[in-house]
């Protein structure tokens, strides 16, 4: 009896999905992906600015300075197609505020298609308009810090993230776009802001090894959109962007950490909604039919 009973369990325990609790789904490539925004970041204002752990990490991962992202290049809608794997034509995120009356995205996002396998997902985010894209129950933590910095972002990952160890995660920096609009793009105001979310960027770097998460990890890191100058009305010149130019929808896009191939380029097209598609990959989650994007497998090892 005690015998039978013991291979019932066994049975049962060998039965339950391996995906409860946020573990390693069959195939996953990684048991932790996290995707870092840096809004309004093209690759000429990340060379010109002091950002050497971005470049470090640029340098030893794989990485393409000629992705592109969406048209309209806006944040909200290009983030959308970023989480979403499909255009703004699919997903009809076309606005760029938070509008509550509108409710949320129509299409499965990356946290939804995840979290039907089980696993665990989290948004640190500096913007409220991304709630737009919290479909119920699919994000498990999400925290948008009211002074919108780079900084505070970092802060509440770094407390959150030893605790939740989210098997998907987003992180966005808004700094960089903040300080654009305000002063122009390539502006002294910017160029600091850029290397606060560096500084950020390695508060989460450091968080995840203290975590203990480093080498079952990938990061990916890129960004919304570019941008160009204007003049307003009083002829001061601020930054924009919202256009197909490609000052406006050229982005970076960089793996780096467990299975990237070490100092690769990545010479085939990357765009938008192939971070989706990656992301998923990489957890072991199949990729919807659905999806325009697809894995960037050329980045990572066989």
């Amino acid at each position: 009896m005690k015998k039978r009973r013991f291979l019932s369990l066994l049975a049962a325990c060998l039965a339950f999905p391996l995906t409860s609790f946020g573990q390693q789904s069959p195939g996953a490539r990684a048991k932790h992906v996290f995707i870092v925004s840096f809004d309004q970041a093209s690759p000429e204002g990340i060379e010109k600015a002091k950002m050497p752990l971005f470049k470090e990490m640029a340098a030893q991962g794989a990485h393409t300075w000629e992705a592109y992202t969406v048209v309209p290049s806006l944040t909200l809608p290009s983030h959308t197609s970023m989480l979403t794997g499909v255009g703004v034509q699919k997903h009809q995120v076309l606005w760029n505020n938070y509008e509550q009356k509108k409710g949320i995205v129509k299409v499965p996002t990356v946290f939804s298609l995840a979290k039907e396998k089980g696993l665990k997902t989290a948004m640190f985010v500096a913007k409220e308009k991304f709630r737009h894209l919290l479909i119920p129950g699919s994000v498990d933590t999400f925290v948008c810090p009211e002074d919108g910095l780079a900084a505070s972002v970092a802060g509440a990952f770094a407390a959150e993230i030893g605790k939740s160890k989210p098997n998907l995660c987003f992180v966005h920096f808004a700094d960089p776009d903040v300080k654009g609009h305000e002063f122009g793009i390539d502006s002294p105001e910017k160029m600091q802001a850029y290397a606060d979310t560096d500084v950020a960027l390695k508060t989460l770097r450091d968080a995840i090894a203290a975590a203990g998460l480093l080498d079952s990890s990938v990061m990916i890191l890129t960004s919304d959109h570019g941008g160009h100058d204007i003049k307003d009305k009083n002829g001061i010149t601020r930054g924009t962007h919202g256009d197909a130019t490609t000052d406006d929808v050229t982005i970076p896009w960089v793996a780096w950490g467990k299975g990237v191939r070490p100092g690769f380029t990545v010479t085939t097209p990357v765009v938008q909604y192939d971070t989706a598609a990656t992301a998923l990959w990489l957890l072991g989650v199949s990729v919807p039919d659905s999806f325009w994007g697809r894995p960037v497998t050329k980045a990572f090892q066989p």
